[in-house]
């Protein structure tokens, strides 16, 4: 993978950015101009991710998902509009992301993250890498790839079937309550990557989750807190959870906010616990 071009000098005294240095400082929003963070996902969460990232001045930003956009999209996903179904989501995000700003280098990779791939798209040195896969063998390989890199990772639990904003906050991985898709990571990231940690201990990952239980679609056209007997709950967006970008975008912009403040403020604890 060819490397991305340096970043223009830093854009201290761009008016664009005027309220993030008053925000974290130059200091900071100098910081930020110089890092590079890759978002691994751009769907209904990653997304949103990204535009923050990109409206607070982050100078260089990687953008990796296979996927095009899809009409079912347009309910919680940024790049999702009636004259964008078709095109690659990263294709039309970095478009967007060079409009907000145009001195941010980006690069936008159409591919999904898997073992043939993942030696070269994470062959970069990312100050940050935002995980929003919503796979959990493909979110397992980029957790413990990363770690194996020793690249900093912040991973993000599902946003499907959450109506509540306000319940999302940043924890350790180690201890993200009952996130059915964290649950899955945690036990794969054990048993099948070797990642050694004690059942409700810190990981070292920090992550983005709803302590909201989720409500489940029925065949019938109801919703409920518990699944349908007998009922196969699908990762699509014909038969699976429902989602709404009042919650999608509410995970995005917490997790791009906490690699924001990292980067800018020097931090290395997570800003709220569950």
């Amino acid at each position: 993978m060819m490397p991305l071009p340096p970043p223009a000098p830093p854009f201290c005294d761009d008016p664009r950015f005027g309220g993030i240095a008053r925000l974290y400082g130059r200091a900071g929003l100098q910081k930020l101009s110089q890092a590079h963070v890759c978002v691994v996902g751009v769907g209904g969460v990653g997304s949103w991710a990204v535009e923050a990232l990109a409206r607070s001045g982050v100078g260089s930003l990687t953008l990796i998902d296979l996927d095009e956009v899809c009409v079912t999209n347009i309910n919680r996903q940024l790049p999702a509009m009636s004259d964008t179904v078709g095109r690659p989501k990263v294709e039309v995000l970095a478009q967007r992301v060079r409009l907000i700003n145009p001195e941010c280098a980006v690069r936008a990779e159409q591919e999904f993250l898997t073992r043939a791939t993942a030696e070269r798209l994470l062959g970069e040195s990312f100050d940050w890498v935002i995980d929003a896969i919503d796979v959990p063998v493909n979110k397992c390989l980029l957790l413990a790839a990363c770690r194996e890199r020793e690249l900093p990772v912040l991973t993000i639990g599902g946003a499907g079937g959450k109506r509540d904003a306000t319940a999302v906050r940043v924890s350790d991985l180690g201890q993200s309550g009952q996130d059915p898709l964290l649950k899955v990571v945690r036990r794969d990231l054990r048993r099948v990557h070797g990642l050694e940690f004690a059942p409700g201990k810190m990981m070292g990952i920090p992550c983005v989750f709803s302590a909201e239980p989720p409500v489940y679609p029925w065949s019938n056209g109801e919703v409920c807190e518990a699944r349908e007997d007998g009922g196969a709950l699908l990762m699509d967006c014909a038969s699976g959870f429902g989602a709404a970008t009042f919650v999608t975008g509410a995970f995005g912009f917490v997790a791009a906010g906490e690699v924001v403040r990292r980067i800018a403020l020097g931090a290395t604890e997570t800003a709220q616990k569950a």
